[in-house]
């Protein structure tokens, strides 16, 4: 069966790419790459992980103006809410044949995404409890995922490389509110205050 195309359309495969600098990050900071399972966990974070989030956050939001890498979003069905639900069990599969810590990382990723973006929680809504969920998850949590991921050593919790945890969320916190810009009045209209209205455009 065909996809319809606003499911395609909103599950935003090309801004996923826009992400890949933290996988690569985290990869050059990995001892011992492991190669076909560090091939499989970049294939699973950027086809899989990352527009599953993105095409459940669009079916919550149900933009009409410009959302990131969409000047005209179409409107979401409900055909896009199960497939993004069958491509978060699909990622988590994979995981689990890759690696249990990539899988329980990603598990985790997955939790916090669902929070920011579903109607009942919305963590989206608080400008900072939001913008820390976005920058620990894409950030922290992705860099963890590769770097326990993709290779074969295990780090004992005080060994685990901090400063690159901490560098991967301060790389997506830098330009996470540069990328909301574009979406300030729709977010006003929703009634979120992100932080990047918060600064404002000057700001």
């Amino acid at each position: 069966m065909l996809l319809q195309k606003s499911t395609i359309q909103l599950l935003r495969f090309r801004f996923s790419f826009f992400l890949m600098p933290v996988f690569w990050f985290a990869l050059g900071s990995v001892p011992e790459i492991h190669l076909l399972r560090s091939l499989g966990i970049f294939l699973v974070i950027h086809l899989i992980l990352y527009p599953s989030s993105n095409g459940y956050n669009s079916f919550m939001d149900r933009d009409t103006d410009s959302i990131g890498g969409i000047r005209h979003p179409m409107e979401p069905t409900k055909e896009l809410y199960y497939v993004t639900l069958g491509m978060d069990l699909l990622a988590i599969l994979l995981a689990v044949l890759l690696s249990t810590a990539f899988a329980g990382l990603l598990l985790c990723y997955i939790i916090c995404s669902r929070l920011y973006s579903y109607r009942g929680i919305r963590l989206k809504k608080y400008p900072i409890m939001g913008y820390l969920i976005v920058i620990l998850n894409q950030g922290g949590i992705v860099f963890l995922m590769v770097y326990l991921g993709a290779g074969d050593y295990r780090p004992a919790f005080s060994q685990l490389p901090w400063l690159g945890i901490g560098a991967a969320c301060m790389l997506i916190g830098g330009f996470y509110p540069i990328t909301q810009v574009y979406q300030h009045l729709q977010d006003e209209k929703d009634g979120v205050t992100t932080l990047s209205r918060m600064l404002g455009i000057r700001g």
